[in-house]
């Protein structure tokens, strides 16, 4: 199956990256009266989250969307947030609390605690408000076929660490770099692979994994293609991973000037599950639907 769209067109320079998205924003500051600027990073559900997010405004506001999507990685997302280009993106808790705020999970911290710290920092350090949480927890994927699950009998990511020296891992950049990534991962489980990680586009990695260029990879849980394509996602027994709620980040500037922003946002807490945001992922990435009107009817089914 063709992983075409969105996920296909990352970039495996993360440097040129950075310096095309620092051009992209420059000098593009947002007018704050009328216009809101929502951005993403650049992989399928980051673009879903924010086509949702800009039709939720257009529609309950009179406000102008311009999105900016498909941005880059979280580093800068973020910085744009911060410095005021974007007015609000979609972000992960996890992934706030360990790649932002390099701060580790507590033992047996549960993720209504995690929201909280973050939530907590997040106005203290930057002035952006963290959204109550839109119902799903997208967390890392670690990912093998299906064949391989059934004949070895495989469940957990413990059930592959006899298997590991003989097994080739393929992974995205920013999972290698990151410290909820593949060395704290790799460590706490005690992986030891067949050479060095092979970093892929994530949009390639399911397709890596199915032509048996790699045997395990790192993917995301509301992946819409898993299931596709046959592969089976190993239980995180160790409990690595923190909790990765999906939220709203929006600069407190912006909801100051502009609290029907808020309003029209907060209808979406808790109402999106993660088979519905995995089933959204698939329809984009697996059906190849357009974006739009996807997440159009979702709305509408929803009653948003």
């Amino acid at each position: 199956m063709s992983l075409s769209g969105p996920k296909a067109r990352r970039c495996r320079r993360p440097v040129t990256l950075i310096v095309a998205c620092a051009a992209l924003l420059a000098g593009c500051s947002p007018s704050r009266d009328k216009t809101i600027v929502i951005g993403s990073k650049n992989f399928t559900e980051q673009i879903i989250l924010a086509e949702l997010f800009a039709q939720q405004i257009e529609s309950h506001t009179t406000l102008h969307v311009d999105r900016r999507v498909n941005l880059g990685g979280t580093l800068i997302c973020h910085e744009a947030l911060v410095a005021g280009k974007l007015d609000l993106y979609p972000e992960y808790t996890g992934t706030a609390l360990t790649a932002i705020l390099k701060q580790s999970l507590k033992e047996g911290e549960q993720s209504s605690n995690v929201f909280q710290r973050v939530r907590d920092e997040y106005h203290k350090k930057f002035g952006v408000e963290v959204m109550a949480p839109l119902g799903f927890n997208n967390t890392f994927a670690i990912v093998v076929r299906g064949d391989d699950a059934a004949k070895l009998r495989l469940r957990t990511v413990s059930d592959i660490q006899t298997l590991a020296p003989h097994w080739r891992v393929g992974v995205g950049y920013e999972f290698l770099e990151r410290p909820d990534g593949y060395h704290g991962w790799a460590a706490a489980y005690g992986l030891r692979f067949a050479g060095e990680p092979k970093i892929l586009d994530l949009g390639l990695l399911y397709r890596a994994l199915a032509e048996h260029q790699v045997d395990v990879v790192a993917g995301n849980s509301t992946d819409g293609v898993i299931a596709a394509l046959n592969m089976a996602a190993l239980q995180d027994d160790r409990h690595f991973f923190p909790p990765y709620e999906a939220v709203p980040l929006v600069r407190e500037a912006a909801l100051e000037m502009h609290p029907e922003i808020g309003t029209a946002l907060s209808a979406l807490s808790g109402k999106i599950s993660e088979e519905e945001m995995r089933h959204l992922n698939y329809e984009v990435d697996g059906e190849h639907r357009d974006l739009a009107a996807v997440v159009g009817a979702f709305r509408q089914a929803k009653g948003f």
